[in-house]
């Protein structure tokens, strides 16, 4: 059997990926598309806490704050609640900044933590994010409180939005499918500046304090600066990801930037395989699709039973956890772990 060249095997992924929303919406409809946007989305966030996690070896369970923080910055600087309206190519560099600086506020009183303390640190720092941005709203009105930002700007670039259907070169583009090239376009720049941090000194770096913090400051590495950096970092991609978010939807409001969301983010990477881009990558996309492909339990018991014997959203939760719970079992080290993590799991 002739094995395929790697640069072939690239061109085919990409015109997979390039059509896939082409297929998905013939095959399942346009419900689907949005779907997978939001799994782009995903995406993003896991190769940012990838960072954190899988390349440094730090426990974060308030990375969902970031996610917020970006959102927040899109929906402030791009609608009616402060009258301004900036273009996507100058929110965008804001909301990494912003979003980075709280990563930096986040990492520097954690320094000396590790393991369990670090994670209740990480997880009570998401619950102030969101608890400040529930409360914002006196003496002046900054979040509108539980009410949310609405109005925000659709994601555009000079005069093409992204909200609209548009033709191509003759060929008709609709809206969502559009979106889904733009969020493809920022994933894979996220998976080329991930890649050159793990080959890089900074990567080989982190994965040092990742496997013994104390030997890595023994030969002479700056353990505190190189642990701010992978705060900083991460928050920049899970600022981006917000940004993008509040563009897509139109509104944010505090409860879509919840503990739950930080733990599933944080079950996307562990799932999928940390430190291995490919494993994270196809864990977010694994999470984000399968709470919809459960969502017909209710019509399946109503057509198997002539009755709703569970309530569909507590059975489609209840098979989601037994399906984590199995994976885990079976795939400790993730579905597509890094080499030296599978070692690490094979050999103990």
């Amino acid at each position: 059997m002739i094995a395929c060249p790697p640069r072939f095997k690239f061109l085919w992924m990409l015109l997979g990926t390039l059509i896939l929303p082409w297929v998905i919406e013939g095959l399942l409809g346009r419900g689907w598309v949005r779907i997978l946007d939001f799994a782009l989305l995903s995406v993003l966030l896991a190769i940012g806490l990838n960072i954190v996690v899988g390349y440094a070896g730090l426990l974060d369970l308030g990375f969902i704050a970031f996610f917020g923080v970006g959102a927040y910055a899109y929906a402030l600087l791009a609608s009616p609640q402060f009258g301004v309206h900036w273009p996507l190519w100058a929110i965008l560099p804001t909301g990494i900044l912003v979003a980075a600086s709280f990563g930096v506020a986040l990492g520097w009183p954690t320094l000396g933590l590790r393991g369990d303390y670090l994670a209740i640190v990480t997880m009570g720092f998401g619950e102030i994010i969101r608890v400040f941005l529930n409360n914002l709203t006196a003496p002046i009105n900054i979040t509108n409180g539980p009410q949310g930002i609405t109005m925000i700007d659709a994601l555009h670039l000079g005069t093409w939005s992204f909200a609209r259907p548009h033709r191509l070169w003759g060929i008709p583009l609709p809206a969502l499918v559009g979106t889904y090239y733009l969020f493809l376009l920022f994933v894979l720049l996220a998976l080329f500046l991930s890649r050159r941090l793990e080959y890089s000194r900074i990567g080989r770096a982190w994965m040092a304090i990742r496997e013994d913090e104390i030997a890595a400051a023994s030969m002479g590495l700056d353990t505190r600066r190189l642990k701010l950096l992978a705060y900083a970092l991460g928050a920049a991609f899970g600022g981006v990801s917000g940004g993008l978010f509040a563009g897509f939807q139109g509104f944010v409001s505090p409860e879509s930037f919840t503990l739950q969301e930080s733990v599933m983010i944080l079950c996307m990477v562990v799932l999928g395989g940390m430190g291995n881009l490919r494993g994270v990558v196809a864990g977010a996309l694994l999470l984000a699709f399968l709470p919809e492909v459960l969502r017909p339990l209710g019509g399946w018991q109503q057509h198997w039973f002539h009755r709703v014997l569970i309530d569909p959203s507590t059975l489609r939760l209840f098979l989601f956890g037994v399906t984590l719970v199995v994976l885990m079992r079976w795939r400790p080290e993730g579905l597509l772990p890094s080499r030296a993590r599978a070692r690490e799991w094979h050999t103990s």
